[in-house]
């Protein structure tokens, strides 16, 4: 979010201060959320029409609003191998330089980073392929499987909260590998992926679908779950899990697995469901 206030605030208040505070606004019922809710459709032009329930007034809480489901039919499957787990923009996507993954112009981090430290687990995407796509205020703001998979592991690292927005990546080295953010290893059918949910300045929490919300608590320190035993698969499309005030999603895939879609480009906006790259 860009407005005056906001970036006031940013500099006045410490960030981690700041996402509590709007944490427990955008989950507070008051008789002014309505208004609230109007304000932001008006300020960041979001398509209600969309929403599986269009009328503003009968959300509860500002996040009920945010996390808003879409009408069955708004977003269509592409029938192909990888889709487009997300409404946003593209920050970047393409190969990564043995364990690099670019994040704009002079800034890369490594996969062993983004993962929290797990080399393991980074080395089965060396030389692979990301994509990282980022979701602005107006977007729907559920995240989706780009294609099926069994959950093996999520991984809670403790983090920045930097803004996500394109002019920070820009110049903030190795952001998101420095934000608070949840690691989620998937096995699908053509190999291991990771799907990473990146948290910024003023998002409230992050949850998914087999967990819940999995921040707050936030306690500075890295925390895993195994699900190698539960038989825990999600297709392709189906919902994983969703942001509550933000942010960015980051793809890992490992080596020979994924060909993008010739039509992607950075900064270009993508909407869940869409056509985002094929097998090989």
């Amino acid at each position: 979010m860009f407005d005056p206030l906001f970036v006031l605030l940013q500099y006045l208040l410490p960030k981690r201060w700041l996402t509590e505070l709007a944490g427990k606004v955008a989950g507070k019922r008051a008789s002014w959320t309505p208004k609230l809710i109007r304000w932001f459709i008006a300020r960041y032009n979001v398509n209600m029409d969309e929403a599986a329930n269009p009328d503003y007034r009968s959300y509860p809480t500002f996040n009920d609003f945010f996390t808003r489901p879409l009408r069955r039919g708004a977003r269509p499957l592409a029938q192909v191998d990888y889709v487009c787990p997300v409404d946003g923009a593209i920050s970047q996507f393409g190969p990564i330089e043995a364990d690099q993954v670019f994040q704009a112009k002079g800034h890369s981090y490594s996969t062993t980073a983004l993962v929290g430290g797990d080399a393991t687990l980074a080395e089965r995407f060396r030389d692979g392929n990301f994509a990282t796509i980022y979701l602005s205020p107006r977007d729907y703001h559920r995240i989706h499987m780009p294609c099926d998979g069994r959950l093996l592991r999520m991984i809670y690292v403790p983090g920045e909260l930097f803004s996500v927005n394109p002019a920070t990546a820009r110049g903030v080295p190795g952001l998101f590998a420095r934000n608070e953010r949840v690691v989620c290893e998937f096995e699908g059918p053509h190999g291991p992926f990771v799907l990473t949910l990146v948290g910024a300045t003023i998002v409230g929490s992050m949850a998914t679908v087999w967990h819940g919300l999995v921040n707050p608590p936030r306690s500075g320190e890295v925390r895993e779950w195994r699900y190698d035993e539960q038989n825990i698969a999600l297709k392709k499309g189906a919902e994983m899990g969703r942001f509550l005030l933000g942010s960015t999603v980051v793809m890992l895939f490992p080596k020979n697995t994924l060909r993008f879609n010739p039509q992607w480009k950075p900064a270009a906006p993508v909407r869940m469901g869409e056509v985002m790259g094929v097998r090989p």
